[in-house]
């Protein structure tokens, strides 16, 4: 991010621009929604520049901008459409103290300006750092239409209750009672009876929320998918929005965790095959003490919370502390994996059933059916199968698995780095670590990918793809 997104006060305050054609005309027409104090400095204005002046919306000087003229102004822009003119008022703002935009030069800009969608006081600001003008206008039209044009008046009867509603706790109680003001009570308000309809439900809705007990904590158990922050479903994005603490383990990315509020408390709870490990009986803990004192939780897993997720046991622990909880499930490791080598987990005349198996659970490696895993086009998705490679190729070959199986190993499934290795039953990487695969990775026993030298279909990534004969 090479341009930080603020809100800059300028009630009052000066804003200078030096310029009296169309590019100064379509600045002047944001800045003057603003309350700011506007000087405009023109040896030729456009009669549109100087319509405003004789309305009295801003200061017109006729002619070329000096030193000092800038003095004591917030932002200043260069819009003389001429680069010459534009490096010398812009020098000039800048020893005068001023932040300073030339128009259509981004790299010469100390600042730039949004596309806008304006709803007072709701206001939208939308930029690509000059990539993308066309795609940041797209975007605007959308939002455009999708925000109510009330929404402004909306946003205006809320400020002023503000203090009013400071009487609630801080956090989710005073955050619910804004959140069915805005989304419930206000739109049906101003539909009936506008702005004096608005601010009586807002105080009949306070007097509602004084009267409510203490807030009732609830758990969330979201399957965060296998990593790919599109592919997180619409429900569980919403548990993200409105959850107060975030427990994860190490298998969310970062893109789905920027998607949590930003207030929310986060809390890696993470575990590692075989390596660093919060005890499952201190993640029960912390759910339950976090939901008991009235957070809304999230437990938030990779792929899908149900398999081999230890959901049961946190279930139970949230139970017995009385606690209310609901399962939101994601896009297992396995779909993600299976559709990144263009197969299907079963398929008519090959096999009808599909195992999902764990290389190793609490007591070491797992054991499993070796004898039914080894007949012809059995399929199984194998997960935490990096640590137990050879002990899984061993089992299977002693009990008459053929050697030439095809075994495909899908690295960061969904993600950018994403990384599949083809091999065979027989040429299985005794070390998948010294082989490349260091990142979380599912095995499949069984498939094959549809062709090795080409990526996944439907996709704009380019995974690394290897195979071993």
């Amino acid at each position: 991010m090479k341009h930080f997104p603020i809100f800059v006060a300028l009630e009052g305050r000066r804003v200078v621009l030096s310029g009296g054609g169309e590019a100064a005309l379509a600045k002047l027409r944001l800045l003057l929604k603003t309350e700011a104090r506007l000087t405009v400095f023109a040896p030729a204005p456009s009669g549109e520049i100087e319509a405003w002046e004789a309305a009295g919306r801003l200061t017109l000087h006729r002619r070329r901008m000096q030193p000092g003229d800038a003095l004591c102004a917030a932002l200043f822009y260069a819009a003389d459409e001429d680069s010459t003119e534009d490096t010398r008022t812009a020098a000039l703002a800048r020893a005068d103290g001023a932040l300073v935009n030339i128009v259509d030069n981004l790299e010469d800009s100390q600042f730039i300006t949004p596309a806008i969608v304006d709803r007072d006081p709701v206001t939208v600001a939308i930029g690509t750092e000059g990539a993308a003008p066309v795609l940041a206008r797209a975007i605007k039209a959308d939002l455009e239409e999708r925000l109510p044009a009330m929404l402004g008046a909306l946003a205006r009867v809320g400020k002023a209750f503000r203090r009013a509603a400071d009487v609630l706790p801080f956090g989710r109680r005073r955050r619910d009672f804004w959140s069915e003001f805005y989304f419930k009570e206000g739109p049906r308000a101003m539909d009936r009876g506008g702005e004096t309809d608005a601010k009586a439900s807002l105080r009949a809705l306070l007097e509602k929320h004084l009267a409510r007990q203490s807030n009732t904590g609830h758990v969330a158990f979201v399957g965060a998918g296998p990593g790919d922050p599109e592919l997180l479903t619409l429900k569980a994005r919403k548990a993200l929005d409105t959850a107060d603490v975030v427990i994860h383990d190490r298998l969310v990315t970062p893109g789905i965790l920027e998607l949590a509020r930003r207030e929310a408390v986060m809390i890696d709870a993470g575990k590692q095959g075989f390596g660093p490990a919060m005890k499952q009986a201190d993640i029960n803990a912390l759910i339950t003490r976090h939901a008991a004192d009235g957070a809304q939780v999230v437990r938030l897993k990779g792929g899908d919370p149900t398999v081999f997720g230890r959901l049961d046991e946190e279930i139970a622990a949230v139970e017995a502390a009385g606690v209310g909880w609901h399962v939101v499930p994601g896009i297992t490791a396995a779909s993600a994996s299976v559709a990144a080598i263009g197969q299907s987990l079963t398929r008519r005349g090959r096999n009808s059933s599909v195992r999902l198996l764990t290389g190793h659970d609490i007591k070491g490696f797992a054991d499993h059916d070796w004898t039914a895993l080894a007949r012809q086009e059995e399929v199984a998705a194998i997960y935490m199968g990096k640590k137990s490679a050879r002990f899984i190729q061993g089992r299977l070959l002693m009990h008459g698995a053929p050697r030439d199986t095809p075994v495909t190993i899908v690295e960061n499934a969904s993600r950018p780095d994403q990384t599949v290795l083809a091999s065979t039953l027989a040429t299985l990487p005794a070390d998948l670590n010294g082989a490349g695969i260091t990142g979380p990775a599912l095995t499949f026993y069984g498939l094959a990918p549809r062709d090795v030298n080409a990526g996944p279909a439907e996709t704009d990534k380019t995974p690394h793809q290897q195979e071993l004969a």
